[in-house]
């Protein structure tokens, strides 16, 4: 079988094992039924998910079989893990709903024929059904409050209250990785590294009950070199619905990732050869564009497919060139041509407020149809719209489209 373990190592996904001797030579001589779980919080999947896509995506590849589990029942409570807030608790048929579009996207990157095909499966047809003074018995005897308490996912929301209904979500995840393992024979979990307690709570279960064949696997989440959570925009998530981010907001974002990101983002989000990616980075200054443009590019394709690849591309070249509007561009319609500059920027998505709007105005940032605006009371009129069109850029990179 490929080593598939070697694959992660080198693209950079490996981060924490809670058997790493024995998962490697699991990887080496059987396919291995694998899951990795997805909290249908929204009706769209987000660049935070990207990354588990990819993982899956190549498991697949490389022979191993994927369990994709919906947590239609762990969505109720909602995943404590990196949130200083109790999550809102959703109805069954909102997360219905999101379940199906989920399965849509998924489809990208998995394949559901074949002898290790993908299964889809929605932990609600085992949670909710659940007898709450059987499974405290069965399974909360077998988890340590204590111990539980020092996992980073509660101890970052004991400051503004842990509520008992959260502190079941372990229980619940841990629950799910033993019933995918008697029933599908699932030997692995993997998530995001900030889902490593969560993680070893399933190991420990399903060992704790009498077997020896689970095991944990957390990947990188997809940081800057900062640390910072990338995908967020000052509209908010970077959708993978093209009607929540335009392919070319898509394409955008990836083609102004730091320079020090472009070899991590080309690395974990596209399938190009090791050896390209080295080679593509190998370059500074300037010429690491030409990464960038490819990792907009790849990324974009994956998602959107070539077409709207290939058309984010040339739109955002045609604006770089100077060779104006794009039918591509992100657009926002307007009831009217008189409006204030602050409240078409807000409108816009190019800044999260007026007061942010002020800023970027007087620090020059702003431009309108390719002259900069300096007068924070601009109105923008008729005389500024051509063929009902007109031009915001902010900074060098971000265009945005007005229509009338």
């Amino acid at each position: 079988m490929t080593d598939v373990f070697k694959i992660l190592e080198e693209r950079g996904f490996v981060e924490q094992m809670t058997h790493p001797d024995e998962i490697r030579q699991l990887f080496q001589k059987e396919s291995v039924p694998f899951y990795i779980g997805f909290d249908p919080t929204a009706d769209s999947l987000h660049v935070g998910h990207f990354v588990s896509l990819m993982v899956a995506s190549i498991m697949q590849k490389a022979g191993h079989k994927p369990i994709i589990l919906i947590g239609g029942g762990t969505a109720t409570i909602g995943d404590p893990s990196g949130k200083s807030d109790m999550r809102r608790m959703m109805s069954r048929e909102e997360i219905n709903h999101n379940v199906e579009c989920f399965k849509v996207q998924m489809a990208k990157f998995l394949s559901f024929e074949g002898p290790n095909a993908a299964i889809i499966v929605n932990n609600a047809d085992w949670l909710l059904n659940l007898n709450f003074i059987d499974f405290m018995r069965d399974i909360g005897t077998l988890f340590s409050v204590n111990k539980m308490l020092t996992a980073e996912c509660y101890k970052q929301r004991m400051e503004k209250g842990l509520t008992f209904f959260e502190l079941g979500y372990m229980l619940m995840q841990s629950y799910d990785f033993l019933y995918l393992h008697d029933k599908y024979g699932c030997k692995l979990q993997m998530g995001g590294n900030d889902q490593w307690s969560n993680i070893i709570g399933g190991v420990e279960l399903i060992r704790r009950v009498g077997h020896s064949d689970s095991y944990g696997l957390t990947f990188k989440l997809l940081t800057t070199k900062e640390g910072k959570k990338m995908g967020k925009t000052e509209k908010g998530a970077l959708w993978l619905d093209a009607t929540k981010t335009s392919p070319y907001e898509f394409y955008q974002y990836w083609r102004n990732v730091a320079d020090e990101d472009v070899r991590n983002v080309l690395c974990l989000l596209t399938f190009l050869p090791m050896e390209e990616i080295n080679k593509l980075c190998s370059v500074e200054g300037e010429a690491i564009n030409e990464a960038k443009k490819v990792a907009a590019y790849e990324i974009t394709k994956l998602i959107h497919g070539k077409e709207a690849a290939k058309q984010a591309e040339e739109a955002a070249q045609n604006l770089f060139s100077g060779a104006g509007i794009s039918d591509n561009m992100p657009t926002t319609k307007l009831e009217q041509a008189t409006i204030s500059l602050l409240d078409a920027m807000v409108k816009a998505g190019l800044a999260p407020s007026k007061g942010q709007a002020k800023i970027l105005i007087t620090q020059g940032g702003i431009t309108l149809n390719d002259v900069k605006i300096e007068d924070i009371t601009y109105m923008l009129s008729e005389k500024d719209f051509v063929n009902g069109s007109a031009i915001l850029k902010k900074g060098k990179k971000t265009y945005h489209k007005l229509e009338i």
